[in-house]
């Protein structure tokens, strides 16, 4: 199977960026066709009763339109994967993947969020800095309510993301539930084209080098070298790798930005049903820094996120703060099919060296401390914190 694989946090993404491989499932045809069918012949036969009787007995079934086979065709499918239950695993149509296909490029319409599903409930993962949901205030772990008056309560994530989706210039409005507040807060956005930055760095006082990572994508291992550069330059006495709202990304940029702080040894191990979805990936050698490092997550650190905080941690490489991540510790592979559709499938689950999965658990701080991102540094808890800690680092050296 020809798959990269991807380890974003997001169900979907408003404005789409999907957790994602690549790989082609062939058809089987004539006999072993036949042999192959999912269902018996009188399951079948029962599908097309259904069909039968929608067509004949619904009472706008004979409008133009409304019985519709290649959208009956699709439902069934979804259906069908829905009934496993796996929020990640799902069937999508060849209109909609051609769109998640354009917008993998980088720049999209939307809100910039990162949302998943669970137990029915929309959830926000992390909202992408500097994208109007994040200057509008929206957190991670906000559930999204309504979308313009539109409840989405037991909805598909893809199908919140068109709603979420539209033209830049064109306001919509969340409802949003958030903990410990008795009511639904409306927060009106007005959709803009979606540039991804994807590292963002500078020196605080005392030789403090602070990289903000958003993102794992193809830009990042490059991205990241040349911050650590410079701050060597600069004569920087430790690190800050700041993944808070980080939704994850591609697991081998992963694999290659970890190398940047691991000599030598697991970074991630992951656990399927076949042979290529059981591996465990390594630490590339001679790429290592040996600077004193802490690294900031939260609720909104997901995927690829911890598949990092957990290999420092196993490894004692430096000292995680903040606090517990999303807990997003799963695989998917993209099928395409011969109708041009695909299906993303859960193949795998990720474990960090020591053993611990992180799906539905989250990692936890070794340093716990509320609070979030902030413009001003001053007023930013974890970051003072973190640099708190990064001090004390370089003192003891």
């Amino acid at each position: 199977m020809k798959s990269k694989l991807l380890c974003f946090a997001a169900g979907a993404v408003a404005g789409a960026i999907i957790c994602a491989g690549a790989g082609t499932l062939s058809q089987a045809v004539g006999a072993d066709w036949e042999k192959s069918l999912p269902f018996t012949p009188q399951q079948l036969a029962v599908i097309k009763q259904v069909k039968l009787a929608l067509s004949t007995y619904q009472v706008d079934g004979d409008k133009k339109g409304k019985i519709d086979d290649q959208k009956m065709y699709y439902g069934a499918m979804k259906g069908l994967v829905a009934s496993l239950e796996d929020p990640y695993t799902r069937f999508v149509d060849p209109k909609d993947l051609a769109e998640e296909n354009v917008e993998m490029e980088g720049e999209y319409g939307g809100l910039g969020i990162y949302i998943a599903s669970r137990d029915g409930r929309t959830t926000v993962i992390a909202p992408i800095e500097d994208t109007p949901a994040d200057r509008a205030g929206v957190k991670p772990l906000d559930e999204i309510v309504k979308v313009d008056d539109k409840s989405v309560w037991g909805m598909e994530s893809d199908e919140i993301v068109k709603l979420l989706r539209g033209p830049a210039g064109k306001p919509v409005t969340l409802q949003i539930r958030r903990k410990n507040v008795n009511k639904l807060i409306p927060v009106k956005i007005v959709r803009e084209i979606i540039k991804i930055k994807t590292v963002r760095s500078e020196m605080l006082n005392d030789g403090i080098a602070y990289i903000k990572l958003n993102h794992f994508n193809l830009k990042s291992d490059g991205e990241v070298r040349a911050a650590l550069e410079n701050a060597k330059k600069k004569k920087a006495r430790g690190v800050i790798m700041d993944l808070r709202n980080n939704p994850g990304g591609l697991l081998d940029v992963c694999v290659d930005v970890t190398s940047q702080f691991i000599s030598e040894g697991v970074v991630v191990g992951m656990k399927g049903r076949f042979e290529k979805a059981n591996e465990t990936l390594y630490a590339k050698a001679g790429r290592a820094n040996k600077l004193p490092l802490v690294v900031l997550v939260n609720e909104g650190s997901a995927s690829a996120s911890e598949i990092f905080a957990g290999a420092v941690k196993d490894h004692k490489r430096g000292t995680i703060v903040g606090s517990k991540t999303f807990g997003k510790g799963s695989v998917q592979t993209l099928f395409n099919l011969p109708d041009e559709s695909g299906v993303y499938i859960t193949i795998a689950r990720y474990h960090t060296p020591s053993g611990f999965v992180l799906d539905k658990k989250g990692l936890q701080p070794d340093i716990s401390i509320k609070g979030e991102p902030k413009k001003n540094k001053k007023e930013d808890k974890q970051l003072q914190k973190a640099i708190g800690v990064l001090k004390q680092k370089i003192n003891r050296k």
